[in-house]
């Protein structure tokens, strides 16, 4: 494997430089505005702490994690040392709105360029990566970079036009079904379950539930039905569900992150 380098050292940035040092890469660079929070990653997962500019020069892999608003600024400071380049690093953008044809623009054409939309749940191996290639990035390229991340969890290749309305799901999602948890352990907190149980239940029934859809292939709709039995409470539970307006609360939910601007 070569080299990898992350420019930015936030909570996300984190997140993948830990799934990258899972991954078989023969050095790790991380860069970041406030050294010490580099140095402190390093020191965690094995890394070589350096700035932007040394990191452009030697990875074969350059992850920008920096804002949206940055990444122009960003890659222009690096556009020098990325031009002198021989061998041209695979940049991997996850700014989240910033599209391809805008990171080429910063680029130059001739780098291969690749976007990521990852989700929190990667700092724990079980994110879901949204991701998208300009035509440039071969597939060997392609397979380096998602066998050398593959411990931040799962990567999705999907088409550009539809990342943002999928990023209403993947991106916003854990913070929908966190609400979720805790509604679910604060009824059970109401029927008398101490706290901590009850939040502990909460996420045990969310993560079997969401392994039963996943591993038998399984139609949301078909697993509420196995679960409801005629005249049984699961069922009296679900009209209390549609008399509040659950459903429709989710659908807004995900279509209100999707008119947002990025």
């Amino acid at each position: 494997m070569s080299k990898i380098g992350f420019i930015g050292t936030g909570s996300m940035g984190s997140a993948l430089a830990r799934a990258a040092a899972k991954g078989g890469w023969d050095e790790i660079l991380l860069a970041n505005r406030t050294r010490a929070k580099a140095e402190a990653l390093a020191s965690e997962i094995g890394g070589t702490v350096t700035d932007n500019i040394e990191a452009a020069r030697r990875a074969d892999c350059l992850m920008l994690g920096v804002e949206p608003a940055e990444i122009g600024e960003v890659i222009a400071q690096l556009r020098s040392a990325l031009d002198a380049r021989e061998s041209k690093p695979l940049v991997v953008s996850m700014a989240a709105g910033v599209e391809l044809s805008a990171l080429r623009s910063y680029l130059g054409e001739e780098l291969p360029a690749l976007r990521i939309m990852p989700n929190i749940p990667a700092a724990v191996g079980a994110g879901v990566i949204l991701w998208c290639a300009a035509g440039n990035v071969t597939d060997a390229r392609k397979e380096e970079f998602l066998r050398g991340m593959a411990a931040a969890g799962t990567f999705v290749e999907m088409e550009e036009s539809r990342m943002k309305a999928a990023t209403g799901v993947t991106g916003c999602g854990p913070a929908f079904a966190a609400m979720f948890a805790e509604a679910l352990a604060d009824g059970a907190v109401a029927c008398g379950v101490p706290r901590a149980e009850a939040k502990k239940l909460a996420a045990l029934t969310m993560l079997g539930s969401a392994k039963m859809l996943l591993d038998a292939d399984m139609d949301p709709a078909e697993l509420k039905d196995l679960v409801c039995s005629p005249g049984g409470s699961t069922i009296r539970g679900v009209r209390a569900l549609e008399q509040g307006g659950m459903r429709a609360a989710v659908i807004d939910a995900v279509i209100t992150t999707f008119e947002k601007k990025w």
